[in-house]
């Protein structure tokens, strides 16, 4: 399993830089366009049916902004060294126009039902390429790993942190989870994008205040960071694994951060009612940004000011050093952030990856009834109640297979459907902005 893994990832990640790079040139290096990227927020060109580009936006932040926000950094760190996170920031700016490309193409492509848009990457590569059997491929895949996957991880890893201090039965905080779950998810995408809009602002905006106070604090140490984050980048004989190693990680640590080129966050955007593809496209550039500038870049932040050394772990799996950079720049208020970030990011990936799952299931299964829609979200309840009382690593591993699956067949799919991607920026160039 971890040769098949890591065989896959690198396949993955080749095809992820070199289709970055490919459309980096062929839109003008129109990820680096600030200013249309701020104005594909304000959204005037747009129908009635579908949510907006800014729910959108907030969906798929919700899905993407998990424990790996916590974690994850903290465990890119300690595992390749403070160089890895240059090359998380390069692995974003290189493989952000991936996330132009598959929300145009979700736009493009989405599907009318009642009063919603519908659609996502099994959508265009049915409907752009022909493909039927490797869409539906896509749709089971994404299906498995958010069902028995990323949500029940993100439950398992809930209950497991709060028992670690309270002595509240595992099953009790599952049916609380489940019961707050059904009452979000059983309204539908228009419920999940009402509660994604508050909730996701509010989530990063206070994560975002907490670290401008912990960075302003501790504004003398930026400096010296920030050098020694470029020195290791490219010094084989300060990090922990070689240099290889520590862009390796940097590289998939960006990935995952921002699930860009997996074609996840197309699954938000095609339910957008924007008019515009390629604007839809830039939506989604403010996610990967959002992600890896402002969450991720300041876990670690955080980290590199608190009294941070790999000495002191042995084993970790990340949120031990978080959680430690946080008592240590804020205290006892630390905890209850920690506590409160590890819970709403959780959460938000919850109710954003369940949107996923049944949208692909409603393209394996066309006209599927509102009751089974409705047995389907009885059942990912239920296993977000199980997911608590079970160990979740095996699911951790084969999560991970899956996820290099689908970005290797959503870049081969956004790559063959380069020359819709021409048409839809032709016609950006051509609106008035």
């Amino acid at each position: 399993m971890e040769f098949i893994n890591k065989f896959l990832w690198a396949i993955a990640t080749i095809m992820l830089i070199l289709s970055g790079l490919y459309y980096s040139f062929k839109l003008h290096f129109l990820h680096l366009d600030f200013k249309k990227i701020g104005n594909s927020l304000n959204n005037n060109n747009r129908d009635k049916k579908g949510i907006s580009a800014f729910e959108s936006l907030t969906v798929s932040l919700g899905a993407c902004i998990g424990v790996g926000s916590l974690a994850g950094i903290a465990l890119a760190i300690f595992k390749g060294g403070v160089g890895t996170i240059f090359w998380i920031i390069i692995s974003c700016l290189v493989m952000a126009p991936n996330s132009i490309v598959e929300n145009a193409l979700a736009v493009i492509y989405h599907e009318k039902q009642g009063n919603n848009y519908i659609g996502g990457p099994s959508f265009y590569i049915e409907k752009g390429l022909g493909y039927k059997k490797l869409a539906i491929i896509y749709s089971i895949l994404i299906c498995i790993a958010y069902l028995f996957g990323f949500l029940t991880i993100q439950s398992n890893t809930i209950s497991s942190f709060i028992t670690t201090f309270y002595n509240i039965p595992n099953i009790l905080i599952g049916v609380i989870i489940s019961i707050l779950s059904f009452l979000i998810i059983r309204k539908g995408i228009k419920g999940i994008a009402k509660f994604s809009s508050i909730f996701v602002p509010f989530m990063g905006m206070l994560y975002l205040f907490v670290s401008l106070f912990i960075i302003v604090k501790n504004i003398n140490l930026i400096p010296n960071i920030f050098g020694d984050i470029l020195k290791e980048a490219f010094n084989p004989s300060s990090i922990k694994y070689g240099l290889f190693s520590s862009i390796i990680i940097g590289i998939q640590r960006g990935i995952f951060a921002s699930e860009v080129g997996s074609g996840t966050s197309a699954i938000a955007s095609a339910s957008s009612n924007i008019n515009s593809p390629i604007k839809q496209g830039l939506v989604g550039v403010v996610g990967v940004y959002f992600t890896t500038f402002v969450i991720c870049l300041s876990t670690a932040l955080i980290i590199l000011t608190s009294d941070y050394n790999p000495m002191n772990y042995n084993v970790v799996n990340g949120i031990e050093i978080t959680g430690n950079a946080l008592r240590y720049h804020l205290g006892s208020i630390g905890n209850f952030l920690l506590y409160f970030s590890l819970i709403a990011f959780s959460f938000s990936t919850i109710i954003s990856g369940y949107y996923y799952v049944e949208t692909n299931l409603k393209f394996i299964f066309k006209n599927i009834s509102d009751n089974k829609v409705l047995l389907l979200k009885i059942i990912t309840c239920i296993l977000l109640m199980i997911s608590t009382i079970i160990s979740p690593t095996i699911i951790w591993n084969l999560s991970d297979l899956l996820v290099a699956l689908l970005i290797i067949i959503n870049v081969y799919a956004i790559y063959n459907l380069r020359h819709d991607v021409k048409s839809a920026y032709i016609d950006f160039k051509k609106q008035d902005f």
